[in-house]
């Protein structure tokens, strides 16, 4: 059964300040010196990030367009004219007062505070003591987290170190807001456990913490330490799922393979996520958005089993007995398998796929960052060795790349069909200067799309404080 983190009743704890640029207010608030006394509130508190994790502007339209649909393996899906406006995403069309950009930008800063409202009050309960040091570094683990998909999607943003009086800051550097989210799960992983008990699963661990941090020196081309801090991930015990199908069902939440997973549910007052149900075969599962483009087609090797299972085809019958419909004009015909939940399994008092897990980070991702850090330090013997592991549970031979740039392609080849539309294609793209060759033909523009703009409404909200990105105006 699956644990619940979200407490209505926390949504109101945003607390009010003279940040219009952020947008982070919420009516009917609860002044957080009038809530913060009780362990119980702590609790209630750090949950409601987490609850964030599995909200609309995490899981559904806002993410799946920004860090989707931008790539060359995701187009928008469903018939042409359903949320036609998510085409302005697979074209580069987008402008400065696109309403999704805006929706994602004010999303994730609703979720720094909340990350920020307990960094910033937990600290003064009278409570134990070692939960109260845990749900702190949880806060910052998820605080940075946020901060990262700022930095990769807008750059340089400002840093909220706790609760200002003051929200209308300039933006820090990208190298700042990365410096910020390293010493936050730095701090987290010091004092996260590895494990907790099962009604506690989905709380973030020092094996999350460090895995995340491994990712993050990655895009800031620290290999030395993508490399030995990928290392201490792969020391603590994880390994893949035999079966990569197993991987993604129900059955496989909270695997070996598990090193930053979302817990998802369903309850009459909660509701669960919407992640699989967007993107669920249309008129049969859900709304059949974000589906699979050739171009993710043809990027398989040849007896690549991970082909078939991240690509649902109209017609087949799935290995857990569901008949997917056919020849329905309005709904495509193919989807993302990854995020199928079988017929038998689904929980029919909220939408379709409410129980489905979000995986932010897998151990497959954790091995190809330590073996794109080691290649790029000249150890070809270790880049090889966990390419090859990925590439053995798909039931593919050894890697035929042996020199340094040969193996750098064959390692962003595997990242791309082993995380093939989990949101990790486009920034991939972005961080490894391929962008222009592989978006060019979608309207990709060199020095202006690698990140989004600053929204419209931010800039004006702060009266100028806050500069707008290159290309945008």
């Amino acid at each position: 059964m699956k644990k619940i983190f979200l407490t209505l009743s926390i949504f109101s704890l945003l607390t009010s300040c003279n940040d219009d640029f952020v947008d982070i207010k919420q009516e009917g608030y609860t002044k957080g010196e009038d809530f913060f006394k009780t362990a119980d509130d702590a609790n209630r508190a750090t949950n409601a990030i987490y609850s964030f994790l599995r909200s609309w502007e995490n899981t559904g339209f806002p993410a799946q367009y920004v860090f989707g649909v931008t790539g060359d393996d995701v187009e928008k899906g469903s018939n042409p004219g359903d949320a036609s406006f998510i085409n302005a995403y697979d074209n580069f069309t987008f402008t400065i007062s696109d309403d999704g950009v805006n929706g994602y930008w004010t999303g994730q800063w609703q979720a720094v505070q909340r990350a920020n409202q307990v960094i910033t009050n937990v600290p003064k309960i009278d409570m134990d003591a070692t939960l109260r040091n845990r749900l702190v570094a949880e806060a910052k683990m998820l605080r940075a987290y946020f901060y990262f998909n700022l930095v990769r999607i807008f750059g340089g943003v400002p840093i909220f170190d706790g609760l200002q009086t003051n929200y209308v800051q300039p933006r820090n550097t990208a190298a700042e807001v990365y410096a910020f989210i390293v010493k936050d799960l730095t701090e987290a992983s010091e004092v996260l456990p590895q494990t907790y008990p099962a009604a506690d699963l989905g709380r973030v661990t020092k094996g999350g913490a460090l895995g995340l941090l491994s990712k993050v020196y990655l895009y800031m081309k620290d290999y030395q330490k993508a490399y030995d801090i990928s290392n201490l991930v792969i020391g603590m015990g994880y390994s893949l799922d035999p079966d990569f199908n197993h991987l993604f069902r129900p059955a496989g939440e909270f695997g070996t393979e598990s090193v930053f997973e979302v817990n998802c549910g369903c309850s009459a007052e909660f509701g669960g996520s919407q992640y699989a149900e967007v993107q669920g075969v249309r008129n049969q599962f859900g709304w059949g958005f974000f589906t699979p483009t050739q171009a993710l087609e043809d990027a398989f090797e040849p007896g690549d089993i991970r082909k078939e299972l991240t690509i649902l085809r109209e017609g087949e019958t799935t290995l857990e007995g569901d008949l997917i419909k056919k020849g329905d004009p309005q709904a495509g015909n193919t989807w993302n398998q990854k995020v199928y939940v079988p017929t038998s399994l689904n929980n029919n008092a909220c939408g379709y796929g409410s129980i489905q897990n979000l995986r932010i980070l897998r151990f497959a991702d954790i091995l190809l960052i330590n073996a794109e850090a080691a290649n790029e330090l000249g150890n070809s013997g270790v880049a090889i060795t966990n390419i090859n592991k990925v590439r053995h549970r798909a039931n593919l031979g050894d890697t035929p790349a042996s020199t340094q740039s040969t193996l750098r392609n064959a390692i962003w080849q595997e990242r791309r069909v082993e995380l093939a539309m989990e949101m990790d294609r486009f920034p991939d793209l972005v961080r490894t200067g391929q962008a222009e060759q592989f978006l060019g033909t979608k309207g990709f523009q060199k020095g202006k799309n690698e990140l989004f703009p600053i929204p419209l409404r931010a800039i004006t909200d702060s009266k100028g404080i806050l500069t707008q990105n290159p290309g945008y105006n």
